[in-house]
């Protein structure tokens, strides 16, 4: 059994900056505009929420919700879900969606949503185990850049 814990981060420090920098490109996101000013107005938003996951007092993965208001109703994501290669095979992808999924249920939230790329099988397989459905849609992109 893994002494984990999962915390929500609402304040700035060095080491949980240092470690989403070690931990983005293990997603394969480009770290390049993660700064420590941007990660700061990120933990004030009122509409993100990030976790970490920590074993034996390190931090083993995270997760962020995101939220936000249309005319529709609030939507909610699970996003940047990542554990270092370290810590893989542990259970701890799936204790830190668990956690997700009662956190937006503390909200009212009445669905969450996430997205996986194909080449990530064994996170997809958590997902559909854990009771998400894959929906019938297109999702698009238009790079800016």
């Amino acid at each position: 059994m893994l002494n984990m814990k999962i915390s929500e981060i609402k304040t700035y420090s060095n080491r949980i900056f240092d470690a989403v920098l070690r931990l983005l490109p293990q997603l394969g996101a480009d770290t390049s505009a993660f700064t420590k000013r941007y990660f700061k107005s990120l933990l004030n938003s009122r509409q993100t929420h990030f976790f970490i996951a920590e074993v034996n007092d390190q931090i083993a993965g995270m997760l962020t919700i995101g939220t936000y208001d249309i005319p529709s109703g609030t939507k909610m994501w699970i996003e940047d879900v990542v554990v270092d290669i370290s810590h893989r095979g542990k259970g701890i992808g799936k204790e830190l969606t668990l956690f997700a999924l009662e956190y937006a249920r503390s909200l009212g939230a009445k669905s969450i949503e996430l997205t996986s790329r194909p080449s990530r099988i064994e996170a997809n397989r958590l997902y559909q185990k854990l009771g998400f459905e894959l929906r019938e849609t297109n999702v698009y992109q238009h790079n800016l850049l």
